[in-house]
């Protein structure tokens, strides 16, 4: 996909090239959350931050007895993810077990496409027995703590993803998800105190899968969460690094600051 478009303005004797807004797939829906308002808080959002243009799947099961494990339809074609500069998940599915399906999710992401991964992403497709969605997230997760005010700690205050996010921030009545496994590519960002596990897990990372990088965090169950300033502008922060246009200090690179006035 070409990076710019080139619509060529002749202004003064100079001519420019408008930069095209990165084409977000977001993928959303299933149990335990409010995806119908989360959708608009993230496309809306990091519209105001970057230049992104969404494109959103939102799928529930018709039978909410079998929420977790619905199929999401666009995944059931092997070239799901052609077209899109990034994909944004923020789903739930975790009682789905079919492993060329999951696997089919995670193989554009090795192929290069890069990933946004939110919440419940996190815990998705857990009971399938393939590890490829798990490597892809960049780490195994399969519980939580209660939901409780958190205190977030940043760890990579020079990353370029944590420039401008708090050195402490209390994220109010959020799920701690527990790390189980942090796979060889996993670089932690920002951690938290399980009150029951009596160990730090990161809450904010960004992870490398094949060619592709992965930006996540575990952030993010209700919508106080996901509508705070301090999580839309991490959130875009990671969706532009993710995709190679986020500079040293943690701004968007030329072209890429929202178009939004």
């Amino acid at each position: 996909m070409k990076s710019f478009l080139f619509s060529l303005l002749a202004l003064g004797g100079f001519v420019y090239a408008e930069t095209a807004p990165l084409k977000v797939l977001m993928v959303c829906g299933g149990c335990c959350h409010d995806y119908a308002q989360q959708k608009l808080i993230l496309s809306e959002g990091i519209s105001s931050r970057a230049n992104v243009e969404f494109t959103i799947v939102h799928e529930d099961a018709e039978d909410k007895k079998f929420e977790r494990e619905h199929k999401v339809s666009i995944y059931e074609k092997a070239d799901w993810a052609k077209g899109y500069d990034v994909v944004l998940h923020n789903e739930c599915f975790g009682k789905v077990t079919d492993n060329d399906f999951v696997n089919r999710i995670a193989k554009p992401n090795f192929d290069g496409v890069p990933a946004v991964m939110l919440h419940c992403s996190a815990h998705s497709y857990r009971m399938a027995e393939t590890d490829e969605w798990r490597k892809c997230v960049g780490q195994k997760s399969m519980s939580h703590e209660k939901n409780r005010d958190m205190k977030v700690i940043n760890v990579a205050l020079q990353h370029p993803v944590m420039k401008g996010f708090p050195a402490e921030w209390l994220n109010p009545k959020d799920e701690l998800y527990k790390n189980e496994i942090l796979y060889p590519n996993f670089v932690g960002l920002a951690k938290a105190w399980g009150e029951e596990t009596q160990q730090d897990h990161f809450v904010v990372w960004v992870n490398t899968y094949g060619a592709g990088k992965v930006f996540g965090t575990t952030m993010g169950h209700g919508n106080d969460t996901m509508s705070s300033p301090v999580f839309l502008d991490l959130v875009t922060r990671g969706l532009l690094w993710s995709c190679g246009k986020l500079d040293d200090n943690g701004k968007p690179l030329p072209g890429y600051e929202s178009k939004q006035k």
